[in-house]
């Protein structure tokens, strides 16, 4: 069950592998996500320090006045990964022109999980191409109905 999607990803990159990471999270980001509060938009995954970081999410606290002091929703989320993979993405980001996306956060059982795609991103005329298989798609949905 999808917890949060990155709805903007899909439009702006072509996903070329999927790899599903665990989230490190406080309680009350947790319990938010739960809720469906929350937004992947904009966030990017980057390896810092030998270790992979989901960079750019912003994840409020369930309730304000409960959070710590200091709580920032924007805060850097460590990922946790198998080492094999994770010598998988270092090396696919040494390819130019490829980059490491969140493309979900979703339960698995009681744990948090990111679903994170080696992507391309997409010139302007692979948009448009989108925009009319998506348009294509609805006019047959819409002429199935009838």
């Amino acid at each position: 069950m999808s917890l949060i999607e990155n709805k903007k990803a899909s439009f702006d990159y072509e996903y070329l592998e999927t790899i599903e990471a665990g989230v490190e999270l406080l309680g009350t980001e947790v319990k938010s996500l739960k809720e469906h509060h929350g937004s992947l938009t904009g966030a990017y995954v980057a390896i810092v320090g030998g270790e992979i970081m989901l960079l750019g999410a912003h994840i409020p606290a369930w309730q304000e006045k409960n959070a710590p002091q200091n709580f920032d929703p924007y805060r850097t989320r460590k990922l946790l990964v198998h080492k094999k993979e994770m010598l998988a993405l270092l090396k696919s980001l040494q390819t130019k022109g490829l980059t490491i996306i969140p493309i979900s956060l979703y339960s698995k059982g009681r744990y948090i999980k990111a679903q994170i795609a080696v992507a391309k991103g997409k010139k302007n005329f692979d948009k448009r191409e989108t925009l009319k298989k998506k348009a294509v798609k609805k006019d047959m949905d819409r002429g199935l109905r009838d």
